[in-house]
C-alpha cells in the first residue's frame, strides 16, 4: 500500500500565477478606509468595518450605536464590528497596524514585476476569460461585459491598474473552476467605480476611492486609502 507520504503528494495542487498579495492585519475587514465610509441604507455588509486616522462620525448611513468608550460599534447593515480610531483602545493601534498593512499590501501588488499581461484588450476586459497570472496596464481598465476568472483553488491573479477601473452597469466578474475571491486582487491607483446591480469578485487595494452605485454587490474586501462610498450594497468578505 502507499505511504501517507505519498498520498499527500499525489494530491498536492500546484498553484497557478503570482504568490497571493499578503493582506496582514488589513485582511481582518471587509472594508477599510481612511477618510470616509458612508452608505445610501440600506446595505448588507458581512465581515468587520475600520477607518483610520478618521473618526467614528466620518462613517455615515450606519445609524451606529457604541457604549460610552466602547471599542467597537454595532450597525443593523453589518454583521461584524465597526471600529474607528477614536474609540476605545485597543481599536485605535489595531487600526493604525491595519491601515499600515493595507498599504504595504497595496505596494507589493504593485511592485510585482515580469507581468504575464501587458495593456491586453487595451484596458477592456469584457467577455473575456481570463487565466491565473500577472496583469499589468498603464491606464483605466474596463468591465463593460461579464468577464470570468476560471482556475483553480490555489490560483492566483493580479490586476496592477495604473489608472481607474470601471465596471458597468449590470455586468459581473465571474469565477469559475473553484477561484476563490481572497486570491484576485485588484491594485487600482486610481477611482474604482463599480456600476448598479454589477457584482465584483476580489480584494480592491485602491490608492484613492471606491464608489458602488445602487445594488452592486462585492464578494471579498474593500482597501481604501481614501474613501468608500455605498449606495445599497452587498459586501461579503472572502
Amino acid at each position: 500500500a502507499p505511504s501517507p507520504g505519498a498520498d499527500q503528494n499525489a494530491l498536492s495542487v500546484t498553484r497557478l500565477g503570482p504568490a497571493p498579495v499578503f493582506l496582514g492585519a488589513a485582511g481582518n475587514y471587509v472594508i477599510l478606509a481612511k477618510s470616509k465610509i458612508s452608505t445610501v441604507p440600506n446595505s448588507a455588509i458581512v465581515g468587520h468595518v475600520g477607518i483610520s486616522p478618521s473618526a467614528g462620525s466620518f462613517i455615515t448611513g450606519f445609524a451606529l450605536v457604541r457604549p460610552a468608550g466602547g471599542a467597537f460599534a454595532k450597525s443593523s447593515q453589518v454583521t461584524g464590528k465597526v471600529y474607528a480610531a477614536n474609540y476605545g483602545v485597543p481599536t485605535p493601534a489595531n487600526l493604525t497596524r491595519a491601515i499600515g498593512a493595507m498599504q504595504t499590501a497595496y505596494t507589493n501588488a504593485a511592485g510585482r514585476k515580469n507581468p504575464d499581461h501587458t495593456e491586453l484588450g487595451s484596458g477592456n476586459i469584457g467577455s473575456r476569460t481570463l487565466r491565473p497570472g500577472l496583469y499589468k496596464w498603464s491606464g483605466t481598465v474596463r468591465i463593460p461585459t461579464n468577464v470570468t476568472l476560471r482556475g483553480g483553488s490555489e490560483d492566483v491573479w493580479i490586476f496592477q491598474i495604473a489608472g481607474g477601473l470601471t465596471q458597468a452597469s449590470a455586468t459581473k466578474v465571474i469565477l469559475t473552476g473553484g477561484a476563490p475571491a481572497n486570491h484576485v486582487f485588484w491594485q487600482v491607483a486610481g477611482v474604482v467605480a463599480i456600476g448598479t446591480t454589477a457584482h465584483l469578485e476580489g480584494v480592491v487595494l485602491s490608492k484613492t476611492a471606491i464608489t458602488l452605485k445602487t445594488g452592486a454587490s462585492v464578494n471579498g474586501s474593500l482597501l481604501a486609502q481614501t474613501a468608500v462610498t455605498l449606495q445599497s450594497n452587498r459586501i461579503v468578505k472572502k
